[in-house]
């Protein structure tokens, strides 16, 4: 049966953490706060946890799972070939709601779906988030809702959704917005847009001048 944990409350919130973390390591899921919407979470490196988490959700390998890191100094072990503009984008906007698809290393022994050799990568700015993540390492970490269904800015929304195929709940109360981050894709010499979210093409072309928007 899934526990929920209030993050409000300090004593609930040491408690919950300690047990999502334990859960986490078991390769079961949990369900985060972040600075976007709730999301729901597995150890990255985890084949059955994040196969756990495309079942739960309804969701195929088609649509592999981002991951969410504590630090951009985790880029060094996760990624290759990150250009500069890369660089400068997270300089600037990490930790908040960008993600970049960048190539991830080859020797890695993870399965978040079909990547084709990419991942989804972010750090959020959200204080649980950032201590779980810290805890645990990286996640794979995909909005907490059903496939096409609005994603959840409160615990109790995903709760209704999810249910037990979720060990951990932890409530960090009402997220601050119901925009999803804004993913660019980092791969080549250029900067692309894939999704316009919380983030505008505007402001991300305030430091990579030469960014593009995908049809």
């Amino acid at each position: 049966m899934a526990r929920r944990y209030d993050c409000g409350d300090p004593t609930d919130r040491k408690t919950g953490l300690r047990e999502a973390a334990s859960a986490v390591r078991r390769g079961e899921l949990v369900v985060l706060p972040t600075d976007t919407v709730y999301g729901i979470g597995a150890d990255a490196f985890s084949i059955e946890g994040v196969a756990s988490l495309l079942e739960a959700k309804g969701r195929g390998r088609a649509m592999p799972t981002p991951v969410l890191v504590s630090s951009p100094n985790t880029l060094h072990g996760l990624v290759t070939d990150l250009s500069e503009s890369a660089w400068e984008l997270v300089d600037a906007f990490w930790p908040g709601a960008l993600t970049i698809v960048a190539k991830h290393q080859p020797s890695l022994t993870w399965d978040l779906g079909d990547t084709r050799g990419t991942v989804a990568i972010r750090m959020p700015l959200h204080p649980v988030a950032i201590e779980l993540l810290t805890e645990v390492g990286p996640m794979g970490v995909s909005s907490a809702n059903l496939t096409g269904h609005p994603a959840p800015q409160d615990c109790d929304a995903a709760q209704d959704m999810l249910g037990d195929s979720v060990s951990v709940y932890l409530d960090g109360g009402r997220t601050p917005r119901s925009v999803p981050s804004s993913i660019v894709d980092v791969t080549g010499k250029t900067p692309v847009l894939l999704r316009a979210g919380a983030l505008t093409a505007e402001q991300l072309r305030e430091v990579v001048p030469d960014l593009e928007v995908a049809e």
